[in-house]
């Protein structure tokens, strides 16, 4: 297992119907290589709150327990896909609903190379 958390840029067969929850993209590009999505393995939401006293817990090595909520408001939380692409190649991303900077969306990211099928 190889982990990255590099940001990606994706592609939809058509336009998401929603800003904050866009779903599972048809492809991506990571490092100039395109992969087409062939499989969708699992999914999961992870609609925690993450703020300063996350940061400021793990950068002391303490985790506070938190439980994942299932809804988010706007812009808070992610939602994990792990998928089979065409390389055969099985890596998890997922959609930060954080926005970035000054645009309203949020951003994708490859977070790990799982493993080959």
């Amino acid at each position: 297992m190889e982990f990255y958390s590099e940001p990606i840029a994706v592609t939809f067969e058509s336009e998401p119907l929603l800003e904050k929850r866009p779903g599972l993209p048809e492809a991506f590009i990571w490092r100039e290589n395109f992969y087409k999505i062939t499989k969708l393995i699992k999914e999961w939401h992870d609609y925690t709150k993450r703020g300063k006293i996350e940061e400021f817990y793990s950068e002391k090595g303490i985790v506070p327990q938190m439980k994942p909520s299932k809804r988010g408001s706007w812009g808070v939380g992610r939602d994990y896909y792990r998928v089979l692409t065409d390389s055969g190649e099985i890596f998890d991303i997922y959609y930060d609903r954080k926005p970035v900077g000054q645009k309203r969306k949020g951003e994708w990211i490859l977070l790990k190379k799982v493993s080959e099928e």
